[in-house]
């Protein structure tokens, strides 16, 4: 299933990365929401049998959306997507804010 945006972007677009690839985002957008327009269906894979995960509740209260920014587990739905930002899939290493 595809996902489209209720209103297309407009003059008020940014970017970030997501595991090297360009994503666009609106002002004010979360970075789960703009994940999900751009086609991405999941932000991390679990660590006991490696299944993917994705956003699921889009309002901090599962964790699924676990995105790694420096180093730094975030919720991604909980989290907006600013210019620039590079945003990997969560790694055990990472620490949660």
């Amino acid at each position: 299933m595809k996902l489209t945006r209720i209103e297309p972007l407009a003059d008020n677009e940014i970017t970030f990365t997501f595991d090297g690839k360009v994503i666009s985002a609106a002002s004010g957008d979360t970075i789960a929401a703009a994940l999900l327009a751009a086609g991405v269906t999941a932000t991390r894979h679990t660590p006991v049998n490696g299944s993917a995960r994705a956003p699921f509740c889009m309002m901090g209260a599962c964790y699924d959306c676990l995105v790694e920014i420096d180093g730094v587990a975030v919720q991604a739905c909980m989290t907006e997507a600013l210019p620039g930002l590079q945003v990997q899939r969560t790694t055990l290493s990472a620490s949660i804010e």
